[in-house]
């Protein structure tokens, strides 16, 4: 008799897991179709005439070291810190479309890493609440919450590495 009880909770307990399983996924679903119909009339701009989401009209650089006036700044004179005669800064690499795909590129990585912690915490806190002193589970859900911390350590540390080489920064204009 004790053993159907045990039967039956499992089954009762198996099917609340599905429901809770089905249920976030359905909300992933609804929020990943809401960005992306969304997403376009939020960060569309007008440059030059074109539509565009992913490059900015600010992103007209050549990466050349010409100011304003014509001049040209050597890119040793750049990264000590040399300005323009009219105090602008220099036509740097930070104005090119191709560093807009690369800061594009990093913050959605960063996003990334951030939902996929957020669901590894989720799917782990899950398991570890329904494991019902069931070892393996409980080792399960405990091994993924340490893989998650270990992949934010690493993206913080690469991302402060990024930092580190890249002369002024990430995100310095």
């Amino acid at each position: 008799m004790v053993d159907t009880c045990r039967g039956m909770d499992f089954i009762v307990f198996y099917k609340v897991g599905m429901k809770i399983k089905q249920t976030i996924l359905s909300l992933a679903l609804f929020i990943g179709i809401g960005c992306f119909y969304l997403a376009p009339a939020v960060s569309a701009v007008t440059c030059g005439g074109v539509t565009t989401s992913i490059i900015g009209c600010d992103q007209s650089g050549d990466g050349s070291g010409k100011c304003p006036d014509g001049a040209v700044i050597s890119k040793d004179d750049i990264k000590s810190g040399t300005r323009c005669s009219d105090g602008s800064a220099p036509d740097t690499v930070s104005g090119t479309g191709i560093w807009g795909v690369l800061l594009l590129v990093i913050n959605i990585l960063t996003a990334g890493i951030g939902v996929a912690a957020v669901g590894g915490i989720v799917y782990a806190s899950v398991l570890y609440a329904t494991a019902r002193g069931g070892v393996d589970q409980t080792k399960k859900a405990i091994v993924i919450i340490q893989n998650v911390v270990i992949g934010i350590v690493a993206y913080v540390l690469m991302f402060a590495f990024l930092n580190y080489i890249i002369p002024g920064g990430l995100f310095q204009k």
